[in-house]
């Protein structure tokens, strides 16, 4: 019999200027267990990803992340209680409720990487 069952799966999210993603995911409520001159592994519950030392304009101009967590409401409150966009000097777009059955907010990570982070919506 065949296992195909998975263990995990981690998008490599590149950046422009390593030192500055690293305290800025820092800040953003995540963890790092290590880090090299070329990765940096992060993660936050059952959620994690790995921070490449390593950027290309091309290839970041459309990279996305998304979030999935249990409350919206306090990430957005810990964003603006930390002063995260200002320290940064990154956008962000409030919660707003979206058609496919998700609460989310906009944010843009230093390197311009677009991140959604959501709620599931009761009516799903």
């Amino acid at each position: 019999m065949t296992n195909l069952k998975t263990v995990e799966l981690k998008a490599f999210v590149p950046s422009k200027d390593f030192e500055l993603s690293k305290s800025f995911y820092h800040d953003l409520g995540f963890e790092m267990p290590w880090s090299s001159d070329e990765l940096a592994y992060f993660h936050t519950g059952n959620t994690s990803f790995l921070l490449q030392n390593y950027y290309v304009q091309e290839l970041a101009d459309n990279f996305m992340m998304h979030l999935l967590v249990e409350d919206l409401d306090s990430w957005w409150k810990h964003i603006f209680e930390k002063n995260i966009a200002e320290k940064y000097s990154i956008k962000t777009v409030p919660p707003q409720d979206q058609p496919w059955g998700m609460r989310d907010f906009v944010l843009i990570d230093p390197s311009g990487i677009l991140w959604r982070i959501g709620q599931n919506s009761e009516k799903t």
